[in-house]
Formats: C-alpha cells, sequence, structure tokens
C-alpha cells in the first residue's frame, strides 16, 4: 500500500501506533491488526475498516441537461434497507427529476442549481447508518434567464 500509508514513528514512542491511509481505495476495506512488541509483553488491536464510495456516471465533467447517475456503495456486509440522499443539507425527495433505486439517484436534467455537495445516507438491516459527501461541479451557463444582455457601446461585456 506504500506510498498511501504511513507509521509516525515520533508518535510510536508516546504508544501511539496509529496507521494512516491516504487516499483510501474501495480494496482497502478490511480488517487490520497491529502487534506491538515492548520488552516481554505484546501489544495487540484490531480494527475493521469500511469503505464508501460516491461514483458518478459519466464521468466529470458533469454538463448542464445531460443526464447523470450517482452511486453510493459500501463495503457494509448487512443488508441495505434504505438509501437517502442529501444536497447542500436538504433531504432530497424522488420526483420525476430525481430517481432513487438502490443506492442510487438519477437527475434527469441537471441544472446549476444541483451543483454543491450531495451526500447518501445508507442504513443497514443491522441499522448501522454510513454516509459519504461528495462535491458535484456542473458546466454550463450561469447567467440572466433573459437571453438579451445590454451593453455600452465602447465598454466591456460578459
Amino acid at each position: 500500500m506504500r506510498p498511501r500509508v504511513s507509521v509516525q514513528d515520533s508518535a510510536l514512542r508516546n504508544g501511539n501506533f496509529s496507521l494512516q491511509i491516504n487516499p483510501v481505495r474501495s480494496e482497502d476495506a478490511g480488517l487490520y491488526e497491529a502487534l506491538v512488541a515492548y520488552d516481554t509483553e505484546v501489544q495487540s488491536c484490531r480494527v475493521e475498516l469500511g469503505v464508501i464510495t460516491v461514483t458518478i456516471s459519466p464521468s466529470s465533467p458533469m454538463v448542464e441537461n445531460e443526464p447523470l447517475l450517482m452511486s453510493c456503495n459500501s463495503s457494509h456486509r448487512a443488508s441495505l434497507v434504505e438509501t437517502c440522499w442529501f444536497h447542500n443539507g436538504r433531504p432530497v425527495p424522488t420526483s420525476r427529476t430525481f430517481c432513487s433505486l438502490h443506492g442510487a439517484l438519477s437527475i434527469l436534467r441537471p441544472a446549476m442549481s444541483d451543483a454543491g455537495s450531495w451526500r447518501c445516507q445508507l442504513r443497514y438491516s443491522d441499522n448501522e447508518i454510513v454516509s459519504a459527501t461528495y462535491n458535484l461541479q456542473i458546466l454550463g451557463f450561469d447567467g440572466p434567464t433573459d437571453p438579451v444582455v445590454y451593453a455600452a457601446a465602447g465598454s466591456a461585456v460578459d
């Protein structure tokens, strides 16, 4: 997993044998075990790393009015019970524009107003709740709704 993994040697002297993974990948999910031997004593701990991913199709850049699909997947082993989506902190109700099915959200005609922070929240049969955030960027025209713009002759206009 090198060079994505590090252990801070200075922290080891203080009893901190933390493992840092940056960036985390889907394949990093699983059970991790640390063994630390000091004189005749051996300490161990186990940590299970769960990974949740949000993917976009087609891949970036997203273009205004072209359908997109956001998928949310987790390494959690229980069965998925519910998927909720949030846009800029507000719940997204499913409708003709936003359709949700099995951890995925389809936006049929994305607009510039759909850009921003999207969070998927997955709830499993064992009541475990996991979530992940994705910052969606959409290319499009974010100008006046009236297509006529007036400018003085000799001046600059955007």
